[in-house]
């Protein structure tokens, strides 16, 4: 929780004299808000949901206005008014309060940062350029991972052609590579409209583009990342339920387990062959790809 608070803080003082129209003192508010027990979280909820106490909600709400800031610092280098991004997302956080179920098995936080995130990044797309683009799915998170993509390829990649390189974003994307050039040129070029202009106009400052193309990765981010990791996990160990007592224990073994053993290791181990193994373990990812499928999740364009 800590990190947390930390990484909010760290926001706030990123935009000190950036976004005058953010108030300053409802965001040190937030990070002085108390945190949420998951037995009051869960109180709460439920005076919401069975009675609608606009009180139980806004008590909610405020607990988790934190988390709204900390999910908007992470598309900070979008350039788009800071404010506009944290009121975006307290939309989700509404959103998801009236949306939870207090009885499911996974806290507050985790389920209303898919609202929070989605919001913020159905503002982006409808703002950040006056030229519209990234409306499938797919170019959704193409727009919002091309960046991170590029630069992690490129870094374990050092000798890969420009075209190699969107080749190899298109496969793992799911988009043709004419995309990811065009998208690439979006965020290589802009329009007079796009963003906030720097505060200083001096040609020596540096360009918009020094701010936009910055991958560095933020606090906020591995914060997003852990609270994404608990929320996958859950619907793991919902998914899992689909299957039977050995499926799962191939699974664990061969998929769940950092070293992974081998098809031969599990077959001496069980008393099968290899070819069993395999045979198990592929209908065994089957059941799992459907049971996620299946599942009453929430799609995020942000992929891991």
């Amino acid at each position: 929780m800590n990190n947390l608070s930390s990484s909010v803080d760290v926001t706030t003082k990123s935009y000190k004299g950036v976004d005058n129209t953010l108030n300053l003192h409802m965001m040190r508010s937030a990070i002085k808000a108390p945190y949420l027990e998951r037995e009051d979280e869960h109180a709460l909820a439920c005076r919401w949901k069975e009675k609608g106490d606009s009180e139980a909600m806004h008590q909610i709400a405020t607990a988790h206005m934190r988390l709204v800031i900390s999910v908007a610092g992470r598309f900070k280098y979008f350039k788009l008014p800071f404010a506009d991004l944290v009121q975006e997302g307290y939309v989700g956080l509404l959103e998801a309060a009236s949306r939870f179920e207090p009885d499911r098995d996974v806290r507050f936080s985790t389920y209303a940062t898919w609202w929070i995130r989605a919001s913020i990044q159905d503002y982006i797309l409808r703002n950040w350029s006056i030229v519209r683009g990234g409306t499938s799915s797919a170019q959704k998170a193409l727009f919002f991972n091309l960046r991170r993509l590029r630069s992690k390829l490129a870094q374990d990649n050092s000798q890969l052609t420009k075209e190699e390189l969107y080749q190899m974003i298109s496969q793992k994307l799911g988009v043709s590579t004419t995309d990811v050039e065009t998208m690439d040129f979006r965020f290589s070029s802009f329009d007079h409209s796009l963003n906030t202009p720097l505060v200083n106009d001096d040609e020596n400052s540096g360009s918009k583009m020094d701010t936009l193309v910055d991958d560095a990765p933020l606090q906020d981010a591995l914060v997003e990342r852990e609270i994404d990791g608990e929320r996958r996990a859950q619907w793991l160990q919902e998914a899992l339920t689909n299957l039977n007592e050995r499926e799962i224990q191939i699974i664990r073994i061969r998929r769940l387990d950092e070293k992974g053993a081998t098809l031969e290791a599990v077959g001496a181990m069980m008393g099968i062959s290899k070819e069993r193994v395999r045979q198990i373990e592929a209908r065994a990812l089957q059941k799992l790809r459907r049971a996620l499928l299946n599942s009453n999740t929430i799609g995020a364009y942000e992929m891991s």
